[in-house]
């Protein structure tokens, strides 16, 4: 993980109004949610499992399943996951379990970040500041 300093953190926005201007940018907001925080994520890469800016946020008046809810924003950084190759090889999997289960678990979650991405981050960083404080 490499944290990415930014004019960002600490900034309040309406979840709404984020969601409207970042989803055309390419941003999404990250599975890993709950009641009280989230992030945004953009994938730079998918080649070898996958490496993205997470802008993280947390909810500061309702929660983020609430219309209206304020949130604030949190220091970006950039991380990587790499998944396990193959597939399962005791096919001990059942239909209803691969209903559920059908994403393979982070070989390494906190895989190291690879260097020529990092000034990419960094200019994407910077055009977020950009879109959202001018």
């Amino acid at each position: 993980m490499i944290k990415i300093s930014s004019q960002l953190e600490g900034k309040t926005f309406g979840l709404f109004d984020l969601e409207t201007k970042l989803k055309p940018e390419g941003y999404a907001i990250g599975g890993g949610w709950d009641y009280d925080n989230g992030s945004f994520d953009y994938k730079i890469d998918d080649s070898d499992g996958y490496q993205f800016l997470r802008v993280p946020f947390k909810a500061v008046d309702g929660s983020l399943d609430q219309d209206g809810v304020m949130v604030e924003l949190l220091q970006p950084f950039l991380l990587s996951h790499k998944y396990e190759d193959g597939i399962d090889d005791e096919g001990n999997i059942g239909n209803l379990s691969a209903s559920f289960n059908q994403f393979a678990e982070p070989e390494n979650p906190d895989a190291e970040f690879p260097e020529n991405y990092i000034s990419l981050g960094k200019t994407l960083v910077r055009n977020l500041e950009k879109l959202l404080l001018h």
